[in-house]
C-alpha cells in the first residue's frame, strides 16, 4: 500500500472559498491527510461521496442546493455510500437546538465559526483515531500537542462546552460554571470525588467567592434543568450507554465522576 492510498481522505463543504482555503492549507501541512475535493454546494458534495471514498467530511449546515441538515440525513440514507464518512460541522449557527440536531443525527463534532483551524486539525485527528487503519504517529504527535497545558486546558473546556450543550445545561444559569470547574478539578485530581462535600465543593466556592452550599445546590439546579429538559436519550448518547432513564437523576457526584471519567478515558 503506497503512503498516499494510506492518508485520511477529507473533503471539505463550505459556500465560504476563504474557509476552504484556510482549512485546506492546515491539513495539506500534516502528512497524515490529504484533501480529496471541495465544494460550496449540498448537492455537488453528496455527488463527490457517491462516487468517491471519503473518510471524513468538514462542512457548514448553510450550504446553497442541498442545506446542511439534509446532506447528512442523505449521506446516512444513500445506499450508494458504502463508506460512510465521518462527519464534522463548523457553522455560525450557535443555537444549541442546531446543535443537538446535528448531533442527534450523528455527527462526530460541530465547532462553531469563527473556527480555529489547529484546534480542528486536532479534533480531526481525534476523530481519526477511532479508525484502526490510522497511524500510530497520530498518537505520538497529539500526546506532544498535548503537553502545552494552555493548550490542553483550552480543549479541555471545548470538550465539556460541547457535553453541556448536548445534555441541555444552559450557560446562563450558575451551576453551569460551577459544574465545570468540579469536572476540571475532578479530571486533574480524580481523588476529590471521593471528597465533593470537604475539598471539591469548598474550593470551587473559594473561587467564585460564595458558600459551598450555594455551589452544591447550583449544581443540583444544573442537573435538574438538564433531566427536566427531557434530553435522556441525548445523556446517554453521550456516554455511550442507557445510564438513566427520565425518572432517575444522578447525585451531583456521579454526574461530575460521569463526565470527568469519559474526558480522562478520551485523553483529557
Amino acid at each position: 500500500m503506497d503512503e498516499e492510498s494510506k492518508k485520511i481522505k477529507i473533503y471539505i463543504a463550505d459556500c465560504n472559498l476563504e474557509i476552504r482555503k484556510k482549512i485546506s492549507e492546515t491539513f495539506k501541512k500534516d502528512k497524515n491527510f490529504t484533501i480529496v475535493g471541495e465544494s460550496a454546494d449540498g448537492y455537488e458534495a453528496l455527488n463527490f461521496l457517491k462516487h468517491n471514498n471519503v473518510n471524513i467530511i468538514i462542512m457548514d449546515v448553510v450550504l446553497p442546493g442541498l442545506d446542511g441538515f439534509a446532506l447528512i440525513e442523505a449521506i446516512a440514507n444513500s445506499n450508494e455510500i458504502l463508506n460512510k464518512p465521518k462527519i464534522v460541522v463548523i457553522s455560525s449557527l450557535s443555537h444549541e437546538g442546531f446543535i443537538n440536531k446535528a448531533m442527534q443525527l450523528g455527527v462526530s463534532y460541530f465547532m462553531i465559526k469563527p473556527i480555529n483551524e489547529d484546534i480542528l486539525l486536532d479534533r480531526v485527528k481525534e476523530i481519526s483515531l477511532e479508525n484502526k487503519t490510522v497511524s500510530t504517529v497520530f498518537s505520538k504527535n497529539l500526546s506532544i500537542e498535548n503537553s502545552n497545558e494552555k493548550y490542553k486546558a483550552k480543549l479541555i473546556e471545548e470538550k465539556i462546552t460541547n457535553i453541556f450543550i448536548t445534555v441541555g445545561i444552559p450557560a446562563h444559569i450558575k451551576g453551569y460554571q460551577f459544574l465545570r470547574e468540579a469536572i476540571k478539578l475532578a479530571i486533574e485530581n480524580p481523588e476529590i470525588i471521593n471528597s465533593i462535600t470537604k475539598q471539591l465543593y469548598p474550593a470551587i466556592a473559594q473561587k467564585f467567592e460564595t458558600s459551598a452550599s450555594k455551589v452544591e445546590r447550583a449544581i443540583r439546579h444544573a442537573i435538574e434543568v438538564a433531566w427536566n429538559r427531557g434530553k435522556i436519550e441525548n445523556i446517554n448518547s453521550v456516554f455511550g450507554l442507557r445510564v438513566y432513564s427520565s425518572n432517575e437523576k444522578p447525585t451531583n457526584g456521579e454526574f461530575i465522576a460521569l463526565v470527568a471519567d469519559k474526558m480522562l478515558i478520551e485523553g483529557a
